[in-house]
């Protein structure tokens, strides 16, 4: 148990640094754009270029999975946010940081995909709800940990240096520095990937199976081992060739379901309170300061109530947890919109049905897509088909980020925020008539479910 927790931890560090590169830029933009005097249009671009990133990696991550297995890909994930790090710390025009924040883009597209995967491989059935949401967790940690050092950072920009390097990366050009701070958590992602096994569903597909069946026995024991290496060599037996998998009518189902999903959790609005949360907040009266104070707090509730998804998820199921959150979304969205509406957006209302928001997200469609997402593939596809959910996941991502800067000018935060609210009715007719409940049944038993019809 304590070893599978481990590879479990490792893997969901992919989710750590997608949440913290995709929180760190809304420490930045205010100090990019003045540095580089951007427009609207300029201003989105540089938010979505990173998520324009993502869109290549997971168009190409699905293959490397299937043909290179899951180690590999994380390996790679690591090695892209290291790079991307350290370019955007660097970077001497705004041509050149858009270029490496694709790169980290592409790192994030390819850690998204692979992470949440991985654990569900892995993963016994009675706790792969939980594990996989440990990659949710590691998300939202990774969230928070980038809200507190930009606004440590902040503070520190403050003070003076004697070393030029540092005068210029935190006092003169903070930004810099808040790029910066990832190459730590992305040099340790790199390393221990290095010491975790390979996916042994992915082994025994590749037929090693000596090696797959060794994993799993150190996982689950031998006798655990045996009976799930039957299953999984069954399950191979009657699988049609990949492309032959995918064209089944039954399979159609899970790949509309989880594409669906996957695009309304990213234009629900969940986005935009992470990337343009300061400026949102300071349209709202709140200073500088005081609004990234305001994610920090934003960032702990996230944390909070995904640790009551890893709770409940084996016990009450995907489905409760996503119609209860969904309709919290919702809810709170139509409320926020009413504030910046009729102008109450002082006090505690705002920031209350904000960060009601946020819990609601972070206990439903946070960890809940990545869960669906890892587990209702067949397995000589489930790289590819994965692939194709999460592209449209990071294009409902991207397209958020390039239009947000737009809509708030255009259409004001009221009607910013009412939009994002109607997103919610089509997640909610999914999750009441359309999608299966996945808890306790294994990976085979659920690919089982779809080829029956």
């Amino acid at each position: 148990m304590l070893y599978l927790i481990l590879v479990a931890f490792v893997a969901a560090l992919g989710g750590f640094l997608f949440g913290y590169d995709t929180a760190i830029i809304s420490g930045t933009i205010g100090f990019v754009k003045t540095k580089f005097e951007l427009d609207t249009v300029a201003e989105g671009w540089f938010v979505s270029s990173a998520l324009v990133g993502c869109i290549w990696g997971v168009m190409f991550t699905g293959l490397i999975n299937d043909w290179f297995g899951r180690k590999k890909a994380l390996l790679l994930s690591g090695l892209l946010f290291l790079i991307s790090a350290i370019g955007c710390m660097l970077a001497p025009t705004l041509s050149t940081l858009i270029i490496y924040r694709l790169i980290g883009g592409i790192g994030v597209g390819v850690a998204s995909m692979t992470s949440p995967l991985f654990i569900a491989e892995i993963s016994p059935p009675h706790l792969r709800g939980r594990l996989v949401t440990l990659y949710q967790l590691a998300i939202t940690v990774g969230i928070l940990l980038a809200y507190f050092a930009n606004a440590s950072l902040l503070e520190l920009s403050t003070q003076s240096y004697e070393t030029e390097l540092f005068s210029w990366i935190i006092q003169d050009e903070v930004w810099r520095a808040m790029f910066g701070s990832e190459c730590v958590p992305a040099l340790l992602f790199f390393v221990l990937v290095l010491f975790i096994p390979e996916s042994p569903r992915w082994l025994s597909l590749k037929k090693k199976d000596e090696r797959a069946f060794g994993i799993l026995a150190r996982i689950n024991g031998s006798e655990q081992a045996k009976q799930e290496m039957r299953e999984i060599k069954d399950t191979i037996a009657h699988e049609a060739a990949p492309m032959q998998t995918l064209l089944k009518p039954e399979i159609r189902k899970p790949l509309i379901i989880g594409a669906s999903l996957a695009f309304l959790t990213q234009i629900c609005g969940v986005n935009a309170i992470i990337y343009y949360g300061p400026r949102i907040l300071e349209e709202a009266g709140f200073a500088l300061s005081d609004a990234l104070g305001g994610q920090v707090i934003i960032g702990i509730v996230n944390v909070v109530f995904t640790l009551i998804a890893i709770w409940k998820i084996d016990q009450l199921g995907r489905r409760p947890l996503l119609i209860g959150g969904v309709s919290g979304i919702m809810f709170s969205l139509i409320m926020v919109g009413l504030l910046f509406f009729f102008e109450v957006t002082s006090g505690f209302w705002l920031m209350g049905f904000i960060l009601m928001f946020i819990a609601s997200f972070a206990f439903s469609f946070g960890p809940v897509i990545w869960t669906l997402l890892s587990e209702i593939y067949p397995i000589n596809v489930r790289g590819t088909a994965m692939s194709i959910a999460t592209l449209t996941l990071w294009t409902g991502t991207a397209l958020v980020g390039q239009i947000v800067p737009w809509m708030l000018e255009t259409l004001t935060p009221a009607g910013t925020f009412w939009i994002f609210s109607l997103s919610c009715v089509p997640a909610l007719y999914l999750g009441i008539k359309v999608i299966p409940e996945t808890k306790g049944k294994t990976l085979e038993e659920i690919e089982k479910f779809w080829l029956k019809g």
